[in-house]
């Protein structure tokens, strides 16, 4: 296996497992606690089960912010080259960090509702109506935020997927002819006709 294709799958799996577990808790873990008998146990039972699942999260995106190194080198032809590419890669950069820092600041209010979780809840992420304030709000913020999170992970991958339909033939676009040339790592004949193929592709 290459070098390139260990980043790029590492990349892409370690996304889907931000996605897919941030929607897995937000459905079916935040949801199925909400149905334990004793009130205080609702928030107990599912900040443990995120806390569980948070090392599993922490080290998969370490591992994806780790590809971005080795995937930039690879394709820096293609950043100084195509048209379009060097601007979704930092729109895709921009919604990873913005990812990021709204999935820290989840498990910080996780922390706090699992502090308080012994003033009970209606659900993980719906207060009682005795509850304090501190914990109502942790609780509705983070009403919110399970669905930013996976929206935030499907984005990304929506955007990896874009970068590479960017790869296909009839989508690369060109700076210009010398652009096009550089990218014809071919016999100078040879390369000729990959440029008009390229074209003619645009």
């Amino acid at each position: 296996m290459s070098g390139n294709l260990l980043a790029r799958s590492i990349h892409d799996l370690t996304a889907g497992a931000w996605f897919g577990g941030s929607l897995m808790g937000a459905i079916g873990l935040n949801g199925a606690t909400a149905e334990a008998k004793d009130p205080t146990e609702r928030t107990r039972l599912s900040s443990l089960g995120w806390k569980r699942w948070a090392p599993v999260q922490t080290a998969a995106f370490a591992a994806h912010l780790g590809t971005w190194g080795p995937l930039l080198w690879e394709n820096k032809a293609r950043y100084a080259t195509q048209a379009g590419v060097m601007r979704w890669t930092w729109i895709k950069a921009g919604v990873t960090v913005a990812g990021a820092a709204v999935t820290l600041y989840s498990g910080i209010l996780g922390k706090k509702v699992e502090e308080l979780s012994h003033q009970g809840a209606v659900g993980a992420t719906e207060p009682a109506p005795t509850a304090s304030p501190e914990l109502a709000k942790a609780q509705e913020q983070l009403r919110m935020l399970q669905w930013a999170i996976p929206a935030f992970a499907g984005t990304v991958i929506v955007l990896g997927a874009k970068h590479g339909e960017m790869q296909r033939p009839r989508n690369l676009r060109p700076k210009g002819l010398g652009t096009v040339l550089a990218l014809a790592d071919l016999t100078p004949a040879r390369g000729t006709s990959r440029v008009v193929r390229a074209l003619l592709a645009s």
